[in-house]
């Protein structure tokens, strides 16, 4: 009889475990308007989201100067920051629905970690973590603030290193193509979901293994992925 290998599912935080869309837009609309420019579509705004701050800034605005990128970001930072303690309404991000329920299932298994992989800074995962209590359940965070932007593989390399589970037992649950190619690109399996920011077939053509329309299904998917019987 051999051990239960341990097990590792990264999460991203934005579009997959929390439906954050009005704060970001909100802080993205003041940011703009603060400096006097014309803000993005919603369309472009979400489809940034889960890049760090410097690299959404540069799609968005791709002809800005460093110094105009830099105090964009600066502005957005500010205006996420006011929103939260002006209490407004945009900065509530709710979990999406079965969120807790699927973190706490795997938590509650011994072979298992929960890991985050976000293109949120610390200051912002702490406000989410203080809002909704789940920041014990993970062991392993890593943020923007530490990492270069993805879909570059850092992250995950990291959450790898610091529970010491294999490769080949560890997947990413992510809601943009961004997400899906950082997992592959840290030789992870990628499971992308359909109730966030980018379009399915966006995710499947990135590599997803599978896309989910729930968080009830995560259990079955990931038994699927290791060919648990």
């Amino acid at each position: 009889m051999t051990d239960t290998p341990l097990k590792l599912v990264i999460f991203d935080v934005d579009g997959t475990l929390v439906d954050s869309q009005a704060h970001i837009l909100a802080s993205m609309n003041w940011a703009f308007a603060a400096l006097d420019m014309t803000p993005p579509s919603r369309e472009q705004t979400l489809s940034i989201v889960g890049l760090s701050l410097p690299q959404a800034m540069a799609r968005l605005v791709p002809e800005a100067s460093a110094a105009l990128n830099a105090q964009l970001v600066e502005a957005y930072k500010n205006s996420f920051a006011d929103l939260r303690q002006r209490g407004e309404s945009a900065a509530a991000s709710p979990l999406f629905p079965g969120a807790i329920e699927a973190l706490h299932a795997l938590a509650a298994q011994d072979e298992m970690f929960l890991g985050i992989a976000t293109g949120k800074s610390r200051r912002g995962l702490d406000h989410l973590f203080e809002l909704h209590g789940f920041g014990p359940l993970f062991h392993t965070v890593q943020v923007a603030d530490d990492h270069p932007s993805k879909p570059h593989p850092s992250m995950v390399l990291t959450c790898l290193d610091e529970t010491g589970v294999a490769p080949e037992n560890t997947v990413i649950l992510g809601d943009t193509t961004y997400d899906i190619e950082m997992g592959r690109a840290g030789g992870i399996q990628a499971i992308g979901v359909d109730w966030g920011y980018h379009e399915t077939d966006a995710l499947t053509a990135a590599g997803a293994a599978m896309i989910l329309s729930d968080f009830a299904a995560l259990s079955e998917a990931l038994d699927q992925i290791w060919g648990v019987v």
